[in-house]
């Protein structure tokens, strides 16, 4: 059964419902996005634990993994699969860097390591297309694990915000089974929008206690999911590889599994 919630998550969606570029629409219950789901409340473990999502793909690196390791409910067993990417993993890295800072001793340097790596920091549209460079393997599996998952079964794709690293993912996806570009985008947008408030405020919060500064990028790159970022990685997509299916392709991804894929999300 496709569920819609899971409390305890900001930014929790099933992608069913999209519309495919020549008629009809994705299929629900197949692939869920969301933000990490290390709060899930009681009852947020019960709707997990009820729903048909079988395989949980985790994007966070193992620093983001270590604080906020995933709540799964003990009842039910799942196919895990972990693929870090660095990139996209803001608040993660600065983390990692303040966790340095106490083991070492010396946190003020840690500190200005930190405010240093921020002033580099490139756009959103950048980071989106350098994960794009070195992660088409990571995104290949992602597609594979919603092409192999068998009738009745469903996929759960999530980083930390869910914004960012799962929204690239789940672009790809959705890009290669023929979903209107216009939806895809419009789906990326609802992370703003889900982020917006509480979790924005804290993740900002703790940025803010490192020492940096929150310009108009760190708030961008933290909290925003603004539609041309979305659309640069998608043409840098098409411009290299001509599709999103050639990119998963370049990834390791079959025809075979391919077919599967578009099968599984065409209702």
């Amino acid at each position: 059964m496709a569920i819609t919630t899971l409390e305890g998550t900001v930014n929790f969606r099933d992608v069913g419902g999209l519309p495919l570029v020549g008629g009809g629409t994705v299929a629900t219950g197949v692939l869920y996005r969301s933000d990490a789901i290390s709060g899930l409340t009681p009852h947020g473990l019960e709707e997990l634990a009820g729903s048909q999502i079988a395989v949980i793909v985790d994007y966070r690196t193992p620093a983001e993994q270590q604080m906020a390791p995933d709540r799964l409910p003990a009842t039910n067993s799942f196919l895990k699969l972990d693929l870090p990417l660095l990139e996209g993993a803001f608040t993660g890295m600065a983390q990692q860097e303040m966790q340095r800072a106490t083991l070492s001793g010396d946190p003020a340097a840690a500190a200005t390591a930190v405010r240093e790596a921020v002033s580099q920091l490139p756009s959103l549209g950048e980071v989106y297309t350098g994960m794009l460079q070195h992660a088409a393997q990571d995104f290949a599996q992602s597609a594979r694990a919603v092409s192999a998952t068998g009738s009745g079964s469903a996929t759960l794709v999530h980083c930390t915000a869910g914004k960012d690293r799962t929204g690239v993912a789940v672009a790809l996806i959705l890009d290669a089974v023929g979903v209107e570009t216009s939806a895809i985008v419009a789906d990326y947008e609802k992370s703003e929008r889900n982020l917006a408030g509480a979790w924005a405020e804290k993740m900002l919060g703790m940025v803010s206690a490192m020492g940096i500064p929150l310009n108009g990028e760190i708030i961008t790159l933290v909290t925003k999911a603004p539609a041309e970022a979305i659309r640069a990685a998608l043409a840098w997509v098409e411009e290299i590889h001509g599709s999103s299916a050639a990119y998963l392709r370049s990834g390791g991804l079959t025809e075979a599994e391919l077919f599967d894929l578009r099968s599984r999300l065409r209702d």
